[in-house]
């Protein structure tokens, strides 16, 4: 299954639309977003993905944000999201805490742990488990990026807005 990863948006329109531009273009099966939408206004610009998100620690109106997920058919999962595909059982924790995400990064039982909060786009081999962080739609250190994970390859590629 081809997974897009997007996470930190922070209300930049415009970089939003690029990446709900690219996930379609590739027709992922499924979009995670890990986090920091920050305003529900922005929500819409989802709509026809077949997203799932969490909350990250700068969502303000979480009431709202559940109401718009519920708008345009979407999830939103609350803080903590997990899966199974292709025989992976997956995580997708914002990162807020990092004790948090070492915690799964190292749990026995998780493949692969998806977060967000450091705008930092990378993946790691901690063990046995795939640690992604798509890096930022809202582009912050690094330049403006998401990530599309590849279930049954497992191979991760970033793309920049």
């Amino acid at each position: 299954m081809l997974i897009g990863l997007c996470s930190d948006s922070h209300d930049h329109t415009e970089n939003i639309e690029k990446a709900v531009s690219l996930f379609k273009e590739k027709n992922v099966e499924m979009v995670i977003h890990s986090g920091d939408y920050c305003s529900p206004f922005t929500i819409p610009l989802y709509k026809g993905l077949p997203l799932h998100g969490i909350f990250g620690n700068n969502d303000g109106d979480r009431y709202m944000l559940m109401k718009k997920f519920d708008e345009i058919g979407a999830t939103l999962h609350g803080d903590y999201y997990s899966f199974d595909v292709d025989r992976l059982k997956i995580a997708v924790y914002h990162g807020t805490y990092s004790e948090i995400t070492e915690g799964l990064e190292q749990h026995n039982r998780i493949n692969v742990v998806i977060s967000g909060h450091t705008h930092e786009g990378g993946v790691n081999m901690i063990e046995n488990t795939i640690s992604i962080n798509p890096g930022s739609v809202r582009g912050f250190e690094q330049d403006a990026m998401v990530a599309f994970f590849d279930s049954e390859s497992r191979k991760v590629n970033f793309v920049e807005l």
